[in-house]
């Protein structure tokens, strides 16, 4: 197989965007499927991305004072009964286990399809005093919704995540640790996955089932679609009064608590394939890249070449390094390189060891540079530094380019007839006039941002009085 035809194996983007998706998720060995419908397996080079997410988003969580526990996947029936609002919402996507081997359950339970009911159970025997409270909970697990259509990472029967669930004295408590959980969200997509993202409030038509306010960030994918990438809910005291959570207050009345929930998911891989990646494949930001840096020998059967290679491994200690010492050709080592989206990969070879330099490429941006032996450790810790700070730019530019301004109804189906993106418009605020839009265009509102602007007195659609502006698109 020629070192071109590893490359041609992958879609073109702009030929089928959804084939190129799969594509790269197949060859760059993140994902399989498997026997069980409309679940995947997912690969050590998919899951060594969702641990390195995990292990960097669990710290900025206990940074902001969270503890992690972990509730029964199982739910009993009766209990998810109590939201009338929260079990209406999630009844179609729920998995029911009727039987314990072979004998029928007294009372069927469902698989977990969010925690809330399990948390307000919990709370409602460990909650008593004002003392007691905050209570910050988040648990890592994996939940099941049964979905009709399946994409690996974006939608899958079983998937990966984290949901937080925290209990509070007042409404301002919840509120404010509601929008701080927001912000960790968007500064972890910003810093860490390079991601740039809008922030703001879904309409209620959009909100999480049971919620009073859900709270989102939106990404803008290459394609132009949005991907919501993060939730913070805030569910105000209606889950604590159907589950009767409360406590005695400093005054020594009752009081119900005042809830949040928050979460994010391994969605968010596919998140960073399709902001970042390209017709070479997957390219990851170095905080997330399970490889930052591969070394390929260049003439490895030359005496010193590998020992070469493998001496400037260990001295790249401090980054997560691997030495491709495959039998495979240079020219093929790249592209699997470029394919896997490393970061960085460093040349070296007989000549470069005479001449006490290698030589290193970055996967951004293609660029390649001498560098002196002894100078390696510092180019590639700036280079990293570089790369990560460049695809943060490159996708923000994406995102600003592809984002546009409509005042009139005209100007509002021109644009998304014709081009794909964010649409900011001005919104009546009313559901009917949002369900028009969905039906008549397959556009959502995707959040009402923090930064309002005033475009136009009236709403894009029907004329109405404007009371919000919402960012609109169409979404995965």
């Amino acid at each position: 197989m020629s070192e071109k035809k590893l490359v041609e194996a992958i879609t073109s983007m702009d030929e089928d965007f959804a084939q190129w998706y799969t594509d790269v998720v197949k060859k760059a060995e993140l994902i399989d499927y498997s026997n069980v419908k409309g679940c995947m397996v997912i690969k050590p080079a998919g899951y060594a991305i969702w641990e390195l997410i995990q292990r960097q988003l669990d710290d900025m969580f206990k940074a902001s004072g969270v503890e992690n526990v972990y509730m029964p996947m199982f739910i009993p029936e009766s209990l998810l009964q109590k939201e009338k609002d929260h079990v209406e919402g999630f009844a179609p996507e729920v998995a029911w286990v009727t039987h314990g081997g072979l004998d029928p359950l007294q009372e069927r339970m469902c698989v977990r399809p969010t925690s809330e009911t399990l948390f307000c159970d919990f709370y409602k025997g460990d909650i008593h005093s004002y003392r007691d409270l905050p209570k910050v909970y988040n648990q890592w697990c994996s939940v099941v919704r049964w979905e009709k259509e399946t994409r690996p990472f974006l939608r899958s029967r079983e998937f990966l995540w984290q949901e937080g669930h925290t209990a509070h004295a007042t409404a301002e408590e919840a509120q404010e640790r509601t929008e701080q959980m927001l912000n960790v969200y968007a500064d972890f997509c910003e810093q860490v996955l390079a991601i740039p993202v809008v922030k703001g409030r879904k309409t209620d038509k959009e909100k999480f089932a049971g919620a009073e306010a859900t709270y989102t960030i939106e990404a803008l994918m290459h394609d132009g679609k949005a991907l919501q990438s993060g939730t913070s809910h805030n569910f105000g005291d209606g889950f604590a009064k159907a589950f009767e959570i409360q406590f005695t207050d400093k005054d020594n009345r009752l009081k119900y608590v005042h809830q949040t929930s928050w979460g994010m998911s391994t969605r968010i891989i596919g998140a960073i394939i399709m902001v970042h990646g390209d017709n070479s494949g997957l390219a990851l930001p170095p905080k997330v890249a399970p490889t930052q840096v591969m070394i390929i020998p260049i003439q490895q059967k030359k005496e010193g070449v590998l020992d070469k290679a493998y001496e400037l491994k260990d001295r790249l200690s401090g980054f997560r390094v691997k030495v491709d010492d495959s039998d495979k050709s240079p020219g093929w080592k790249f592209s699997e390189q470029e394919m896997r989206g490393i970061p960085i990969r460093v040349e070296i070879g007989p000549k470069d060891i005479e001449a006490g330099k290698c030589v290193i490429c970055r996967r951004d941006n293609g660029e390649k540079a001498e560098v002196a032996l002894d100078e390696l450790e510092k180019a590639v810790a700036d280079i990293l530094k570089d790369i990560q700070d460049n695809m943060y730019r490159k996708a923000k530019a994406h995102l600003e380019a592809h984002t546009y301004t409509a005042s009139t109804k005209e100007e509002f189906v021109k644009i998304f007839k014709e081009k794909s993106g964010f649409v900011k418009a001005m919104w009546c605020g009313e559901r009917e006039c949002e369900e028009k839009i969905k039906e008549d265009m397959s556009v959502t509102s995707r959040c009402m941002p923090y930064e309002q602007e005033c475009l136009s007195d009236t709403c894009v659609y029907c004329g109405k009085p404007a009371k919000k502006m919402v960012y609109w698109g169409k979404a995965y």
